[in-house]
C-alpha cells in the first residue's frame, strides 16, 4: 500500500464540529420548572413580603395600618412573649425526641423484620392522615381524661408521681398539663419521623450486616458502627419534619393544655384572629422563623450528614 492509498487521519477531537443543542430543547427544563417557581412566588414569596410590611405597620384596625418602619414590635414581641418561645421550643425538642426513640425501633422492624407485612405496616402508620387533624386531636382529650384507664394505670406504676414533681403533670391530672400537650405532638408527627427513618433505614444494603457478622462484631457493636451511622440521613430529615411544625403548632396547646401550657403558635392565632394585631402576630411569626432556622442551620452542620432523604 502506498502512501496515497492509506486511509485518512481521523480529525482531533478539538477539530471536530459541536452540535448545537436548538433552542427550543434548551428552554425545555426551565419551562418545567416554571409552574413550581410560580407557585412559589405566589404562595410563599409574596406572602412573606407582605407579612414582613405588616411586621413595621403601626395603626389599628379602624383606622387602618401604615408602615412606618416601627422595629420596636419585634423587641416588644420578644420580651412580652419570651416564656411562650420557650415553652414552644421544650414542647417541640421533647416532642421530637419522644418520636426518635419511639420511631426508630418500628421503623427497623418494618424495614429489615416485617417481610411480607411490611406494606401492612406501612399502611397501619400512615393510617392516622386518613382522619382530620383535629379529630384525632380531640381523641386524646377522651384517652386522657381524669378517671380514664390510661391515667389508671400511670397512677398505679407511680409514673404521674414523677412527672408531678417535674411539673409535667398536676397530681392525677393529666388533660390541661404540659404532658398532654406534649403527648398531642408526639402521636400527630410520629409519621413524619417514622417515614424518612423507614426510607433511611431501607437503603442499606443487607450485606454490609452480614460483613459486621463476619469480622465477629456482636449486633450492638454493628447497630452503633453500621446501621445507626448509615441511617443518619433519616434520622435528620425525621427530627426536622418534626421538631420545625411541632414548634409552631397550637391545635395541640389549644385542645390539649391550658393557659399555663400556651405555645407562641396559640399566641400568633390569638393576634390574627382575636387581638386583631397584626404587626405583632407578622413579627412573632418572623421571629419563630429566625429562631427556627438558626437552630436547624447549626443542627444539620453539626449532625455530620447534608444527605437528606
Amino acid at each position: 500500500m502506498t502512501l496515497t492509498d492509506a486511509p485518512p487521519e481521523a480529525p482531533a477531537p478539538q477539530d471536530l464540529p459541536l452540535r448545537k443543542i436548538p433552542t427550543r430543547k434548551r428552554l425545555v427544563p426551565y419551562w418545567l420548572l416554571l409552574p413550581g417557581i410560580l407557585w412559589l412566588l405566589v404562595f410563599f414569596a409574596l406572602p412573606m413580603v407582605y407579612q414582613a410590611s405588616t411586621s413595621v405597620q403601626t395603626g389599628s384596625l379602624e383606622k387602618g395600618f401604615e408602615v412606618t418602619w416601627h422595629f420596636q414590635t419585634y423587641w416588644d414581641a420578644l420580651t412580652d412573649y419570651y416564656p411562650q418561645f420557650v415553652r414552644s421550643l421544650l414542647y417541640a425538642g421533647t416532642a421530637t425526641l419522644l418520636c426518635l426513640l419511639l420511631g426508630y425501633p418500628l421503623a427497623y422492624m418494618i424495614a429489615f423484620k416485617a417481610g411480607r407485612w411490611r406494606n401492612l405496616v406501612l399502611v397501619l402508620v400512615i393510617a392516622p392522615f386518613f382522619t382530620s387533624f383535629l379529630i384525632r386531636t380531640l381523641a386524646w382529650k377522651t384517652i386522657l381524661a381524669d378517671g380514664g384507664p390510661v391515667v389508671d394505670v400511670l397512677n398505679t406504676l407511680h409514673v404521674l408521681d414523677v412527672t408531678s414533681w417535674l411539673g409535667w403533670t398536676e397530681g392525677s391530672r393529666v388533660l390541661a398539663t404540659p404532658m398532654a400537650v406534649v403527648c398531642g405532638l408526639t402521636y400527630n408527627f410520629l409519621p413524619f419521623m417514622i417515614l424518612p427513618l423507614y426510607t433511611s433505614l431501607e437503603r442499606i444494603d443487607g450485606r454490609l450486616h452480614e460483613a459486621a457478622g463476619d469480622l465477629y462484631a456482636t449486633p450492638a457493636t454493628t447497630f452503633r458502627k453500621v446501621t445507626f451511622p448509615l441511617s443518619m440521613p433519616g434520622v435528620v430529615s425525621g427530627t426536622l419534619l418534626t421538631f420545625i411544625p411541632a414548634s409552631g403548632d397550637y391545635v395541640n396547646a389549644e385542645l390539649l393544655g391550658s393557659t399555663d401550657t400556651k405555645m407562641v403558635g396559640s399566641v400568633i392565632q390569638s393576634q390574627f384572629l382575636r387581638v386583631l394585631d397584626y404587626p405583632t402576630a407578622a413579627a412573632l411569626s418572623f421571629i419563630l422563623m429566625a429562631i427556627v432556622l438558626v437552630m436547624v442551620t447549626v443542627y444539620i452542620r453539626k449532625s455530620g450528614t447534608e444527605d437528606l432523604v
